[in-house]
């Protein structure tokens, strides 16, 4: 950027420019169905900036307040109404994706969301070059609710990176120069999260246990023993914002571990918080993701059972479980997403984009451990042929 110019003598210094009014700034594309964020300033495009949680210009420096309910909350929806419209294949309110390009990978089949001009990149989850000859109109989906925008910058991300490969002792040289043969990109992707009140009977055995003492002499001992009454009761449990990962193309056991999500702090949804970044749309509807999450409410409810029959064993015959008040809410949660291609075959390592947690694959150097097991083998070799020349 060329420095400003300088001001002559006697000259007094202009006044500060006002900061942008906050406005939508988005130019709408109709016959594609996209949108840009061109600076006002300088025509370049916006991106939003994470460090300053704005937009800004990388050409010019402009910066730009948010249109977006910054101080809002994202909004739950009723569940069992989705469900309803689903099943009757209706459209669901107003479409977010429809002012987006859904794009299919050739080579892995994961979706993704190409926002504003982004007209060409390699796929987020193998590295396979995209260009948009695949693109098709997105069809009807249900709309963002809400996005919980990233906190961790480029620059705190690749940090994060490099600790955490420079720790993998037996990962191959051409893993640790990701940088060159990796693929490394902000990306948001998809979640359901569901909250339900629940009333559940239930039946079932408490046993106690208690101890006796058997048999005569050397053969005299206390044995434990159970026993067992029926036993029925009603408990109630609440549940909030409980995550399914709504998309394919990830290791499913390590996007978990990226938990937990900060989702109670979810701003209302703008296209804005994606522009510059990448974005998922879901892969599994709010129906597909319901079942992992009533697993998971049912598991709490079992426990809450066992814990109101007590004692020290419980069985538990029949749960009849209502399910009271049901809502979701299709969020976008931030990744930093390293891909690397090793021997034809892609390693994926995420990082949250609001607590920095890392967790990925990595290959493994068999010349490195080969090496490593030649110089383990040597030094027991030395320090038996040392330990035998000094007994003789």
């Amino acid at each position: 950027m060329p420095a400003p110019p300088t001001m002559g003598e006697g000259q007094s210094a202009p006044p500060p420019p006002s900061p942008p009014a906050a406005r939508d700034r988005a130019a709408l594309h109709s016959t594609e169905l996209t949108r840009t964020y061109p600076c006002e300033s300088c025509g370049s495009e916006l991106h939003f900036d994470i460090k300053l949680q704005k937009l800004s210009c990388d050409h010019c420096g402009s910066v730009y307040e948010l249109t977006a309910d910054t101080a809002g909350l994202a909004v739950e929806q009723d569940l069992r109404s989705a469900l309803t419209r689903l099943r009757e294949g209706r459209a669901v309110g107003q479409q977010v994706a429809v002012q987006e390009k859904e794009i299919v990978c050739q080579n892995c089949g994961g979706r993704s969301t190409f926002s504003g001009s982004l007209t060409a990149e390699r796929c987020p989850y193998c590295a396979t070059p995209i260009q948009r000859d695949d693109v098709h109109n997105a069809p009807d989906r249900l709309p963002v609710d809400g996005v919980v925008p990233f906190q961790i910058d480029e620059k705190t991300a690749t940090e994060a990176i490099e600790k955490w490969i420079n720790s993998r002792r037996f990962a191959p040289s051409e893993f640790k120069t990701y940088n060159r043969t990796g693929s490394f990109t902000s990306i948001y992707t998809a979640y359901f999260t569901y909250d339900a009140d629940t009333d559940t009977f239930y039946t079932g055995r408490r046993g106690d246990d208690h101890t006796v003492t058997v048999g005569s002499g050397d053969d005299r001992h206390t044995e434990t023993r159970t026993d067992w009454h029926r036993v029925e009761g009603n408990v109630r449990n609440s549940f909030d914002d409980i995550t399914v990962f709504a998309n394919e193309g990830f290791e499913k056991n390590r996007i978990a571990k990226l938990e937990p999500w900060p989702t109670q702090t979810a701003k209302p949804y703008s296209p804005e918080y994606v522009a510059g970044h990448l974005c998922r749309t879901y892969d599994h509807d709010v129906e597909e993701c319901l079942t992992e999450a009533t697993t998971t409410m049912e598991r709490s409810i079992d426990q809450t059972i066992r814990s109101d029959i007590g004692g020290d064993h419980q069985e538990i015959s029949t749960r009849n479980i209502t399910w009271q008040k049901m809502t979701y809410k299709h969020l976008l949660l931030p990744i930093w997403l390293l891909t690397v291609i090793y021997q034809e075959k892609p390693f994926q390592v995420y990082i949250n984009g609001v607590t920095g947690e890392v967790q990925g694959a990595r290959p493994w150097s068999k010349v490195k451990i080969i090496i490593a097991a030649v110089i383990a083998l040597i030094i027991v070799i030395a320090l038996i042929v040392l330990f035998s020349s000094r007994k003789s």
